[in-house]
């Protein structure tokens, strides 16, 4: 019975040796492996930053040439504006386009009004902006 028991032992002990050596073994082609998997995994990831830089750039072209075409247009209408006139601007049609642009004012857009003396009037308060 001893015989057996030791032999038991025996085979124990040499199978822990066994995995113990294969555990080594396998330890540096693992982390070989884990390494080439994030280099893949880093690779992936900086082309498709790349793609995503690429595919702003086309969209910030094609807004640019868009732009650029709508400058023209406006160039467009403004010199056939200027033909039309004929060089008859006057002081009130200057004033008309004037009033017409200032639509785009907000609450915080700041006007001086020239007075007779061209100082302008400093102490007018706003409507609605007490607080």
């Amino acid at each position: 019975m001893k015989n057996s028991s030791i032999s038991q032992i025996i085979i124990a002990v040499t199978g822990l040796i066994l995995v113990i050596v294969a555990i080594c073994i396998a330890i540096p082609y693992y982390n070989v492996w884990r390494q080439e998997m994030a280099g893949r995994a880093e690779f992936a990831k900086a082309e498709q930053n790349r793609k995503i830089r690429i595919e702003e750039a086309k969209a910030n072209l094609e807004a640019e040439k868009l732009n650029a075409q709508a400058e023209i247009e406006r160039a467009k209408g403004a010199a056939e504006a200027i033909r039309i006139e004929n060089g008859s601007l006057t002081p009130t049609y200057i004033q008309y386009l004037w009033v017409r642009q200032q639509g785009n004012l907000n609450d915080k857009t700041v006007i001086y009004i020239p007075t007779e003396t061209n100082l302008p009037i400093l102490e007018a308060s706003r409507a609605g902006t007490i607080q």
